[in-house]
């Protein structure tokens, strides 16, 4: 494994124990003040995981890395965020779709016509699923998947939404079975639109450039 690919999980293990810390004191209308536990642990291994992988899978100029890296690391301040308040702020969503609409035009593993209709198709879909199931989307999960489509495009963003919501009934029924979740117990379903995201990011043969290596061909499946 690449240098580049140490460092960024290095960095990003330490932005996910920081970030799980954040999460448990801001915003501080909601905030629990938990102290540090094996969910801190749990959140640094998975957020450095996500950092190395990228870079590792990456053969984007460094600019453009950097910037994948940027965004994977708004993502994952908002899915502390969720997970800890089931809520994701503006102070971090606005600052992620100005970034992802400033990067379309210059991404090097995505058209910018593909980024548009990735962006617009995969709000149309929320959109119309919130219409159809009341209550079934919430507003921070609507404005998460623009800049998560204008990152993935057209198709990849629907491969995406479908691995959000496959991990996501799965993870359900198993607060279900496990008696830790009624019917009507309210799960945020931004961390898992973040982790399809990341999924479909990481085997996507374009996304983040070519595939180089037989070494990183394994991260396709």
């Amino acid at each position: 494994m690449d240098a580049v690919a140490v460092g960024a999980g290095v960095a990003f293990a330490l932005l996910g124990a920081v970030a799980e810390r954040l999460a448990s004191v801001w915003p501080t209308d909601e905030a629990s003040h938990r102290r540090p536990g094996p969910r801190t642990v749990a959140y640094a291994l998975v957020a450095g995981l996500a950092g190395g992988g990228v870079a590792f899978r990456a053969s984007l100029p460094w600019w453009a890395l950097a910037v994948q890296l940027a965004i994977l690391a708004i993502l994952l301040l908002l899915t502390a965020t969720d997970l800890e308040q089931r809520r994701l702020p503006h102070l971090l969503l606005d600052p992620l779709l100005l970034l992802a609409a400033l990067f379309v035009p210059f991404n090097p593993g995505l058209g910018w016509q593909d980024a548009v209709i990735g962006g617009v198709s995969a709000v149309a879909f929320l959109g119309l699923l919130g219409l159809i199931v009341r209550g079934g989307v919430a507003r921070g999960d609507f404005l998460l998947i623009a800049p998560l489509g204008l990152l993935l495009g057209w198709p990849a963003i629907f491969s995406a939404m479908f691995i959000a919501g496959l991990l996501s009934a799965v993870f359900s029924l198993g607060l279900l079975l496990t008696r830790r979740a009624g019917l009507r117990t309210y799960i945020p379903f931004g961390p898992f639109l973040v982790a399809g995201s990341l999924i479909t990011l990481l085997r996507d043969p374009g996304l983040l450039g070519p595939v180089a290596t037989a070494a990183n061909a394994l991260l396709r499946g």
